[in-house]
């Protein structure tokens, strides 16, 4: 019975830390963006976006462009980021990851990581394209063994 009631103590007693931990600050959670370059990331998505807008409108003189880009801040979408990663990191998680962006170890991720992901990317694109021609050749052989081949009808 003991062992029983020790159980929710013991469950409570390790959430209880992170229950109470300090959540990150704005401006903590800004460094970490600026750091890792998601605040740069937020300027491109911005600027791939016009094409796709002036695809939308494309009767709209260059002046209507101008003035609407004015009114697209890319600090926006930092604005909308930052309760994100608020939600998932606390004060001391960023401090710690920050902290280790600082070093030799977190500068070389940082440098190294845009190649990782597109390597990475690619290696996924091509794996997937392997997969699609395997479910096709697979399909394609299912298809040729559910269906007879024609007879010739030799009685008429």
């Amino acid at each position: 019975m003991k062992k029983l009631l020790a159980l929710p103590f013991l469950t409570l007693s390790l959430h209880l830390p992170s229950a109470f931990a300090e959540p990150a600050t704005t401006d903590s959670v800004k460094q970490l963006m600026e750091t890792t370059g998601s605040t740069q990331m937020s300027r491109q998505i911005v600027q791939q976006m016009i094409p796709m807008l002036k695809k939308l409108v494309p009767d709209a003189p260059d002046d209507f462009w101008d003035s609407f880009m004015k009114e697209i801040n890319p600090e926006q979408i930092n604005a909308l980021v930052i309760p994100i990663y608020q939600k998932y990191l606390n004060e001391e998680d960023v401090q710690k990851i920050n902290a280790f962006y600082e070093t030799p170890t977190g500068q070389k991720l940082l440098k190294v990581q845009p190649k990782i992901a597109r390597e990475s990317m690619q290696a996924g694109q091509a794996w997937g394209r392997e997969i699609a021609q395997k479910v096709l050749s697979e399909y394609e052989k299912s298809q040729r063994q559910a269906t007879p081949p024609p007879q010739d009808n030799l009685l008429e």
